[in-house]
């Protein structure tokens, strides 16, 4: 029988552990690599936490003073003349504004002012100066790569605390506001929202710039400043001098940062902002709105969305600009903070690298549901961990990778376990299912890891089986109907050796070899070998009386003891199969059985084993190959047949018939008494005047001897 042999040196498990293992730590370098769709997939997370828990709103000193459409359509489209915008700051300072900030640009001289073209006519550039000289006003300059800068007028002082940080992002370019409007105005900061950000969801907001040696605040940092009276930002680097941005100091409010120096922003929905109309600032009952300003930090800028200054949150909504760095100055006035140091992202990588590695073992050896049952509790605890931490210590910890890995772990494994460790399932199955039972094959596949492929001595009960005259059949029949013959043949002594949970070794010309208790355990094994050989015995009746063939007549030898099984062959070609003297006793034994003229002898041992069978004494017979005779015996029929009346008395006669040195009444009595029990024996009976000298040790049989170096059984010669 062709059985399956693993090349591989490595087990299916060690295989499958290392595949996993060398998978969780790609994906592991991976996470560590940071690619843009993990850092996209991470951040869509965390929007969602946000929407799923937005900032709580609060009374919080922060105004906006918002150019909509309303203002717009009472005082004229955009740009607003100069004039006007100086009575919205006058107006902003006399109702009580702590600080004035313009998320606008101001760098072109006003064109409506009538100074360009009257001589002596009013200047609306001068009066907004004067206005912005009067309050505590900021501007705004905007970041815009290939935009020409001087030296930038920077109104605060900032101060670096430990390592000069490396990581703050450039000013590419900077659109200043008018020369005199930056004298005037009490602060200057930033009002771009990033790099490149254009039509993404503003997740940070740079709370410094740099230019040269020279940083710059963001517009809301230094309105905050301008509100606190302050002269002053603190700047913190990293202690460890790797050029980071820890913490960014006003006055009294230390704002966490990223490494680039950034706020990362967390979002309360629009609609509960507290904003004002700027078309109600410039109304005649503006001095109501004095109880609304007084106090704040207000910021001015537009939600008009022809003006192009409409940006995307967290939270899915569309705002102003101006609103983003409004929410920036509630977070820092509120303490309010999302954290994600550089450990958090360390966590996770560890987090996924000891699940990657459970998930692993889990689907090694615990098998797919194993590892399905591990997946969803780290899955689920991730979630449950990374939902926790934002929402009560807002510390983004992402369970994205970890989701997204240990599908990918799990696929993987599962694929791997199908692919190539279940593949030596699928060839064990395949290498026995023609020559083992349904049910045993079922008992190898649970048990595989118990089938030793390499070798081992096992207790066997060993068959070998001949056609009789099948070289006179060969002589009268035509070769497709002799190769029609054996098949139908030997499909049906087949299906009795696996009923009987024997393995089929090989198929040799027109003899079968068979053996039991192996490669599994078969309990009482000798005893299945014999049941075996009497339906083999039955199947060939059946066969003969069918008619359609010429009659048949086989020849079966059982042995049962110790054999080496295993593979053997060449690394090309290979069998499963034995050898040892109980497989060339059982090969000689079934060549007696022309001898003794029965069709089923077994040995002592095996007879030994099944002593409620019906059996009786052929005597002693000689095997080619041993140096002196061996006992045999005829197996006649089953438990039953062995119970009754007529097989009872005739195994009386029998041992009788051996006492007394073959008689011929006794052999006649016995003839006679056959022919109720077994027909086939009246042959033996008829033969044993020719056979007088097989039985002249004592009635009992001999136990069988281990016969030294003998030729190992093959189909030759039988």
């Amino acid at each position: 029988m062709r059985m399956f042999q693993p090349r591989r040196k490595l087990t299916g498990r060690t295989a499958a552990t290392l595949f996993g293992l060398a998978l969780v730590a790609g994906l592991t370098l991976l996470r560590a690599g940071e690619p843009y769709p993990l850092v996209a997939a991470r951040e869509t997370v965390f929007d969602y936490y946000q929407q799923l828990q937005p900032r709580a709103s609060s009374n919080l000193p922060v105004l906006v003073v918002d150019i909509d459409e309303a203002s717009l359509a009472e005082h004229g489209q955009w740009p607003w003349p100069r004039d006007l915008m100086a009575t919205l700051t006058r107006r902003l300072g006399e109702l009580g504004a702590a600080a004035i900030a313009f998320d606008m640009l101001f760098s072109e001289p006003d064109r409506a002012s009538p100074s360009r073209t009257i001589p002596g006519a009013p200047d609306f550039d001068a009066e907004f100066t004067d206005a912005l000289g009067e309050t505590p006003s900021v501007l705004g300059l905007s970041e815009r790569p290939g935009a020409g800068a001087g030296e930038i007028p920077l109104k605060a002082g900032v101060a670096v605390s430990g390592a000069q940080p490396t990581t703050i992002p450039p000013l590419r370019g900077a659109v200043l506001p008018l020369p005199q409007l930056a004298q005037a105005t009490s602060g200057l900061g930033a009002i771009s929202l990033g790099q490149d950000d254009a039509g993404t969801v503003v997740r940070n907001l740079p709370l410094l710039w740099q230019r040269g040696e020279t940083i710059v605040p963001t517009l809301a940092l230094e309105a905050l400043r301008i509100a606190a009276g302050e002269t002053t930002i603190i700047v913190f680097g990293d202690t460890a001098e790797a050029g980071i941005v820890e913490s960014v100091r006003v006055g009294q409010w230390a704002v966490p940062a990223t490494a680039t120096g950034a706020l990362r922003l967390y979002y309360r929905p629009a609609e509960q902002g507290l904003t004002l109309s700027a078309g109600d600032v410039l109304s005649d009952g503006y001095a109501s709105l004095a109880q609304t300003v007084a106090g704040r930090i207000v910021l001015v800028g537009t939600s008009a969305a022809g003006l192009l200054d409409i940006r995307r949150t967290a939270l899915g909504e569309a705002v102003a600009g101006v609103s983003i760095h409004a929410q920036a100055l509630e977070q820092i006035l509120a303490g309010t903070y999302l954290h994600r140091a550089d450990w958090v992202g360390g966590v996770e990588i560890l987090l996924f690298a000891v699940v990657g590695a459970m998930l692993v073992l889990a689907v090694t050896f615990a098998g797919p549901k194993g590892g399905l049952v591990v997946s969803l509790l780290a899955v689920i605890g991730g979630t449950a961990a990374s939902w926790l931490a934002f929402s009560r210590y807002g510390v983004l910890l992402d369970a994205t990778f970890l989701l997204l890995g240990a599908i990918v772990v799990y696929a993987a494994m599962a694929f791997f376990r199908f692919a190539v460790t279940d593949a030596d399932r699928r060839k064990l199955r395949s290498a026995f299912a023609h020559y083992v039972a349904p049910s045993l094959l079922v008992e190898i596949e649970r048990n595989a890891q118990s089938v030793q492929l390499g070798g081992e001595v096992r207790d066997l009960s060993v068959m070998f089986c001949d056609v009789r005259n099948y070289t006179a059949i060969s002589e009268r029949m035509p070769p497709d109907e002799v190769l029609r013959l054996l098949n139908g043949l030997f499909d049906r002594l087949a299906h009795c050796i696996t009923t009987e949970r024997g393995t089929i070794d090989k198929f040799m010309g027109d003899a079968i070899m068979a053996f039991w208790n192996a490669p599994l355990d078969v309990p009482d094994h000798p005893r299945h070998a014999c049941r075996a050989a009497l339906a083999m015995r039955e199947a060939v009746a059946a066969l003969n009386t069918s008619g359609r063939n010429e009659p048949i007549a086989i020849g079966i030898g059982i042995s049962t003891g110790e054999a080496l099984v295993g593979n053997m062959g060449s690394r090309e070609r290979f069998d499963y199969s034995c050898v040892g003297d109980t497989v060339n006793i059982a090969s000689r034994i079934e060549g007696a059985c022309k001898t003794v003229h029965y069709g089923i002898l077994v040995t002592d041992r095996t007879a030994a084993a099944v002593p409620d069978m019906a059996l009786l004494p052929a005597g002693h017979v000689h095997l080619r190959g041993v140096s002196e005779p061996q006992a045999a015996h005829l197996l006649v029929g089953d438990e039953i047949l062995a119970a009754s009346a007529a097989f009872l008395t005739l195994r009386e006669r029998h041992h009788a018939l051996l006492e007394n040195g073959i008689p011929v009444d006794l052999i006649a009595q016995c003839r006679a008494l056959a022919a109720d029990v077994e027909p086939g024996l009246a042959a033996f009976y008829d033969a044993l005047p020719m056979r007088r000298s097989d039985f002249s040790a004592a009635a009992a049989p001999l136990p069988l001897r281990a016969v030294a170096g003998s030729e190992v059984a093959t189909g030759a010669g039988l």
